[in-house]
C-alpha cells in the first residue's frame, strides 16, 4: 500500500531508517520496493503497488486518510477480483492500523462476496494486549474473527517463507532491533476469518 516515495526524505533521518541500515544519500523506498519484489518472487506472487506514502514521510506524521486508502484498495480489488483478501490486524503501527480500517470499510461497501482474513503482523503481535484489543474491537463492531488454518502451499512452504522474509533485509534488521523479531520467528503464523456472528451467539458480544 505505502510504496510511494516522498518529495524529500526527512532531515534528520527517521530512527527507523537508521536502524534499517540506510544512510542520508539512500533512496529508502526504492530499496524497499526492490526488497518487496524479491520477496514476492520467492512466493511466485506479483506485486500490486498502490503508491501511497507512509506516515513517517508525510507532514506532521499524518497517516493517509482512511477513505483515500480504502479507495485505492477497493479499486485494486475490483481490478484483480481475488477470492481471498488478506489484511493486517493493524497492530501498533499507524499505517497498519489505517490499512486495517480501510479494508474493513471496503469489505462493508458491498464486497462481502469473498473471503476476508486478518493476519497477525510478525513482531507487533507480541506486544502485550495488542492482538486481544484488536480482536475485541472486531467483536464489538459486529464481525466474528475466527482462526483458520490454510493448507500449506507445498512441502517447502516454510522454507519459501524464510527465503521471502530474508529478502526484507532492511526491515528485518529494524524489527530485530525494536521487537527482537529473530527470537520470535518460530511462532506460528495465524490467520483469522472475518464473518458475521453465527445465529444464536449474539449475546457473547455483550461480554456475558
Amino acid at each position: 500500500v505505502f510504496t510511494g516515495a516522498p518529495d524529500a526524505y526527512p532531515d534528520p533521518m527517521r530512527p527507523w531508517d537508521v536502524e534499517s541500515g540506510f544512510g542520508p544519500a539512500d533512496d529508502v523506498m526504492e530499496a524497499r520496493r526492490a526488497e518487496d519484489v524479491a520477496a514476492l518472487a520467492a512466493l511466485d506472487a506479483v506485486p500490486e503497488p498502490l503508491g501511497l506514502v507512509e506516515y513517517s514521510y508525510r507532514p506532521g506524521d499524518e497517516v493517509v486518510p482512511v477513505p483515500e486508502i480504502a479507495s485505492a484498495i477497493g479499486a485494486a480489488i475490483d481490478r484483480l477480483d481475488p477470492t481471498l483478501v488478506l489484511m493486517p490486524f493493524g497492530l501498533a503501527n499507524p499505517d497498519h492500523a489505517a490499512v486495517h480500517d480501510a479494508c474493513v470499510a471496503v469489505r462493508a461497501d458491498g464486497r462481502v462476496d469473498r473471503e476476508w482474513w486478518c493476519y497477525e503482523e510478525a513482531g507487533y503481535k507480541h506486544i502485550p494486549g495488542m492482538l486481544a484489543w484488536r480482536i475485541s474491537g472486531l467483536f464489538r463492531s459486529g464481525l466474528w474473527p475466527t482462526p483458520v488454518v490454510p493448507p500449506a502451499a507445498g512441502p517447502d512452504a516454510d522454507a519459501r517463507t524464510e527465503r521471502a522474509l530474508a529478502c526484507y533485509r532492511s526491515q528485518v534488521r529494524a524489527l530485530d532491533a525494536d521487537w527482537d523479531l529473530a527470537a520470535k520467528r518460530s511462532a506460528p503464523e495465524q490467520f483469522w476469518c472475518l464473518a458475521p456472528p453465527p445465529a444464536g451467539w449474539e449475546g457473547l458480544s455483550g461480554g456475558t
